[in-house]
């Protein structure tokens, strides 16, 4: 053993005294303009250091790397409950007792698939294409049934729908902490214990577990807000919201800088809180699934009041409004007749008093001018949002 050692001793010896070198060159601690050579237990390492070392490049941290998220509120999934575990067929055999009679346990439950609302999910990416929840344990011997599968809670956002292929409702999820089963476990086959009886001493059979539900499932989630910023793009419906919330939507000077539904609260004094959302810009055709027409439509179809946003920049507001309900009307019956309150935005754009007033002339309807830019006009219209929720929000939510 001490031979063994005495025979490494001269490996360790090197690798020691070149990090020790390599150290001191880093460190500059050994001039560079000097060669040397190291000799320890008959072996010779030349090192030059005339060239000046290379720097170690830093690994780079893996919390750098950042996933690319984006939003998804529209998925198709196959949803598996747990097969039952199967029962088990035996018979008991003791020393003193030769036939000791049926000894099979019961299979244990499959687990459900069951989706969960939580206000910490906002999308529907982290859904896997296939969802299985666990099988059930098989029985053992000496009457040992097997073990029930745990159920399997998926988190979603709130306000999720899950429908069958065929369109069918399954569940609607519209509180933090509500459920909905969306396919059921299998149940635990039979052991042969089971069928004992006075008739049947030695019964020779053991049921198998049932198969867990199986569906394909259409996953949609519908953004739940009291109230909808409606316009066409650019009209100025993130900078609203913006301005009378904490939300901090994007804000750009292009068309389609909103992609995804925000939703903002808007407190009053007696901290009462109404919800808004700002819906993605519609176009003409949206109803035909235009412009991703249909994605952002199906958001409205969950406010209670609306609030069209037209641009008192262009020439013809007017023609905003008309063109905004013919497209939710073709989208959904009624859907434009829901309480609504006009907003013309963009009061600070030279000329905008003008077509203002030619407005409210052609529509003969009640607007609340506003610069949302400078936050001008913003009270009246927060007094009238809190009168339409509290006249029509205990009608829809």
């Amino acid at each position: 053993m001490g031979r063994s050692l005495m025979l490494l001793q001269p490996a360790v010896c090197l690798r020691a005294a070149s990090q020790l070198y390599s150290i001191a060159v880093r460190q500059r601690l050994i001039p560079t303009s000097t060669a040397y050579t190291l000799h320890f237990c008959g072996a010779s390492r030349a090192a030059s250091t005339s060239a000046t070392p290379k720097h170690i490049k830093p690994r780079k941290p893996k919390g750098d790397t950042h996933k690319v998220r984006h939003f998804v509120d529209y998925k198709q999934l196959v949803v598996r409950g747990g097969n039952g575990g199967n029962g088990c067929m035996s018979f008991s055999s003791e020393p003193c007792k030769e036939w000791a009679g049926p000894d099979g346990g019961n299979g244990g439950n499959g687990g459900h698939v069951i989706f969960e609302a939580s206000t910490n999910s906002k999308s529907l990416a982290h859904l896997k294409p296939v969802v299985k929840a666990e099988d059930g344990i098989r029985g053992r011997t000496k009457i040992c049934h097997g073990k029930n599968a745990e159920h399997l809670y998926i988190e979603v956002p709130v306000g999720t729908i899950i429908k069958t292929e065929g369109g069918t409702d399954i569940g609607s999820i519209e509180k933090h902490g509500d459920v909905c089963v969306v396919a059921r476990g299998g149940a635990g086959g039979k052991g042969n214990h089971f069928f004992l009886s006075n008739e049947n001493r030695a019964p020779a059979k053991g049921e198998l577990g049932a198969k867990g539900q199986e569906l394909r499932v259409k996953v949609e989630l519908r953004t739940m807000a009291h109230a909808g910023l409606i316009g066409f793009p650019n009209a100025g419906k993130s900078t609203l919201l913006r301005a009378i919330s904490r939300a901090r939507p994007k804000v750009a000077a292009y068309p389609f800088t909103t992609l995804n539904p925000h939703v903002g609260i808007v407190e009053y004094d007696d901290y009462e809180q109404v919800a808004v959302a700002d819906i993605p810009g519609l176009i003409n055709g949206a109803h035909q699934n235009r412009g991703l027409g249909h994605s952002f439509l199906r958001h409205i179809r969950r406010c209670a009041c609306l609030l069209y946003v037209l641009d008192l920049s262009v020439d013809e507001p007017w023609t905003q409004l008309n063109d905004l309900k013919f497209e939710l009307e073709q989208y959904e019956e009624g859907l434009s007749k829901r309480p609504h309150a006009i907003i013309g935005n963009k009061l600070d754009v030279e000329g905008s008093e003008e077509t203002l007033a030619e407005l409210k002339a052609r529509i003969d309807l009640p607007v609340f001018a506003i610069s949302a830019k400078h936050r001008l006009g913003i009270e009246p219209l927060l007094d009238h949002l809190r009168k339409m929720y509290d006249m029509h929000v205990g009608e829809s939510f």
